[in-house]
């Protein structure tokens, strides 16, 4: 934790590409190589202060959530809560101006699969290969949906050299999630008559 905020307070300082991984480990009182037994580059640290704990609140999320919803319902805005409502603005305009940042942002949706595929399977009362598919399946939902709204148009670049995201993220999350509506009915409906059995 020390490490991924003290990246992040180098970063809003001094801007990103300025920031060597010595310092951060200075900042945070470590060494180097204590630092880079838990990433690998400043950018996996900035980003890191952006994305901690999403996974697990996203997860948790999925829990809490009532029985009787739709389990492609609650994954929807479990996921669109968790992806935008930053915790920090400022981080998040950071992430968008710099193309290092944003591939390694894009990169953190992976992380979401096994805290959800674990959740899923709760709820769904199985912990098979379906499971694992569907978490799978709503990572890459999810980084999709990210590039869409990260992806530099040519007007954008051209005119401030900055990427500026288009669309609105909550529709571009929830239309990509959509697409495995199906998918998830079907899992949930053989989960409830293997209960029923």
């Amino acid at each position: 934790m020390a490490l991924r905020e003290a990246a992040l307070r180098l970063a809003l300082r001094h801007g990103a590409d300025n920031v060597r991984v010595n310092d951060i480990a200075e900042a945070a009182g470590v060494s180097p190589r204590t630092y880079n037994n838990y990433f690998s580059s400043r950018e996996q640290a900035i980003v890191a202060a952006v994305t901690a704990e999403r996974e697990s609140r996203l997860a948790a999320t999925l829990a809490a959530a009532p029985e009787g919803l739709r389990l492609a319902e609650v994954l929807a805005d479990a996921v669109v809560e968790q992806y935008t409502r930053p915790r920090n603005e400022d981080a998040l305009l950071l992430i968008t101006t710099s193309p290092a940042l944003r591939e390694t942002f894009l990169d953190t949706a992976t992380a979401i699969e096994d805290p959800l595929a674990t959740a899923i399977g709760e709820r769904l009362g199985d912990t098979g290969t379906a499971v694992r598919v569907l978490a799978a399946s709503v990572a890459a939902a999810v980084r999709v949906a990210l590039q869409q709204w990260l992806r530099p148009s040519a007007a954008s670049l051209a005119a401030t050299g900055f990427v500026v995201p288009t669309g609105s993220l909550p529709e571009l999350l929830r239309s990509a999630l959509a697409t495995l509506e199906p998918a998830l009915d079907a899992a949930e409906e053989r989960a409830r008559r293997r209960a029923e059995s």
